[in-house]
């Protein structure tokens, strides 16, 4: 892990600038060799060098800028050079592979992150935000990455394993005394701290479903009956003419699927066939892909017709497609033809469906004319965030599915803790308890880990980061 790798830190094709990363013992001295003209050994750091970077022939291949930095002063720990080119794939790959002629070798997917931890430049939890960072597709997405780079998970993990480390001292104190029959570790106070524990790490996974939400998107399905308005809904969001309008029945036999940003959050809407008994078999196909949809959403658009929709037709469908587990939002649309239909008209006393609609998540809507629109991104927004709405920088939201897991295996040794001190059982088990929520929570930063988690975690990583 000391050795010099070189990969290619910019995407693939063409560009204006692409780039060239060299990390690892010796790597200077590698990379001065490409340089007739320059001296990059006896260079400042951090100071952006132009100069010709040629074969050992003589031939040239580019001009470049060449910034040099020493360790421990860079992103890995180890000494490292960048190199900035014209960004054709070939002079970068000629570049590399006069690297790997000079003696480096090609990085592994995630190495230069990899070393990163290792040095001590970051710890794991943030090694694993600079992947979402770079994947990031939504600001909210960016705002929790970057909230997780600079340490939001890190040092709450950090204090809650602090804390219950000094506890767990006195504990195996008190193993070394056994023959005494001593105490030195207040079991209420143990108690009480073990509890205040579980309901940070309750808060932090219970934010895990916003975060990972967040993170890949929100699943947004517009469905309903044949002609409601769902494509004409789906256009209004999207503000362009991207789904086929008529006043045919079954128009849509397939699904449509775009995204959308709003105040930062990617949807992506799913606009489907009209649920109904199909006519025929490429309808049948369309509704059951519709139906499929439904039930892998994060959140369920529901658009009826007021004209042509009663009320038992309305809780009939919903009783079909709504799950607990997800959000629904119910657009009324086509308004103008009935400008007086209320909330209490389809969801009043005598509701008859087995799930409930908040009003605030009853939307009326002419969607040809995009009135209540900007309602209608609102209570998206807030559904897909659990009424949050906009992100605060400085919440701290759990988005990786390796933490959620962690965490609450955590949990679940801290709740074997509190069932222990409850019944009265031996020290040594409690202590056992404590020790395996220690090694749990040191898993997310790092303090704790194997060459088999490392290798997963960095491999997903893109070559070059």
């Amino acid at each position: 892990m000391q050795e010099p790798i070189v990969a290619i830190a910019t995407p693939p094709g063409e560009g204006a600038i692409g780039v060239v990363r060299l990390s690892g013992a010796g790597c200077i001295e590698l990379a001065d060799t490409l340089f007739p003209a320059l001296s990059l050994v006896r260079s400042k750091a951090r100071r952006a060098i132009f100069g010709g970077l040629a074969a050992p022939d003589g031939e040239l291949v580019d001009e470049v800028v060449t910034t040099v930095y020493r360790a421990p002063a860079s992103y890995t720990g180890e000494d490292a050079v960048e190199i900035s080119c014209h960004g054709s794939p070939y002079i970068l790959s000629r570049i590399v592979q006069l690297c790997i002629d000079a003696g480096a070798r090609m990085a592994q997917p995630g190495e230069f992150s990899q070393r990163a931890f290792l040095n001590g430049k970051l710890d794991l939890s943030q090694a694993e935000a600079v992947a979402d960072l770079i994947a990031s597709e939504s600001a909210a997405a960016h705002r929790i990455a970057l909230g997780q780079l600079r340490g939001g998970v890190s040092n709450e993990i950090q204090e809650l394993r602090t804390k219950l480390i000094n506890f767990a001292s006195l504990i195996e104190l008190e193993l070394d005394f056994g023959e005494e029959d001593v105490e030195f570790a207040d079991r209420d106070d143990l108690r009480e701290l073990v509890e205040k524990i579980r309901h940070r790490i309750e808060a932090l996974t219970t934010s895990f479903r916003l975060g990972n939400t967040i993170k890949l998107g929100v699943t947004t399905v517009i469905a309903g009956r044949p002609n409601a308005g769902k494509s004409t809904l789906l256009n209004a969001l999207l503000n362009e003419e991207r789904a086929i309008v008529s006043d045919i029945p079954g128009t849509t036999r397939d699904t449509i699927e775009e995204t959308i940003n709003i105040d930062g959050v990617t949807f992506r809407l799913v606009d489907t066939a009209g649920i109904r008994e199909a006519t025929d078999q490429i309808e049948a196909i369309g509704v059951e892909r519709a139906l499929e949809r439904v039930a892998s959403s994060h959140v369920l658009v529901y658009v009826f017709d007021v004209i042509e929709t009663d009320p038992v037709t309305l809780a009939s469908d919903l009783d079909r497609l709504y799950r607990e587990d997800m959000e629904l939002v119910v657009v009324a649309n086509k308004m103008d033809l009935n400008p007086y239909t209320k909330y209490e008209h389809y969801f009043g006393e005598s509701y008859g469906g087995k799930f409930a609609v908040p009003e605030d998540r009853f939307i009326p809507m002419v969607a040809r004319d995009k009135s209540n629109l900007a309602y209608l991104q609102e209570t998206l927004l807030n559904a897909a965030t659990g009424g949050v709405g906009r992100l605060d920088q400085q919440q701290v939201i759990l988005s990786n599915a390796r933490h959620y897991d962690v965490l609450s295996r955590a949990d679940q040794a801290l709740e074997r803790v509190l069932s222990g001190l409850g019944s009265g059982i031996s020290q040594d088990f409690i202590a056992m308890d404590i020790r395996q929520a220690l090694r749990e929570l040191g898993e997310i930063t790092g303090e704790i880990t194997t060459d088999d988690l490392l290798g997963n975690i960095f491999s997903n990583f893109c070559i070059g980061k």
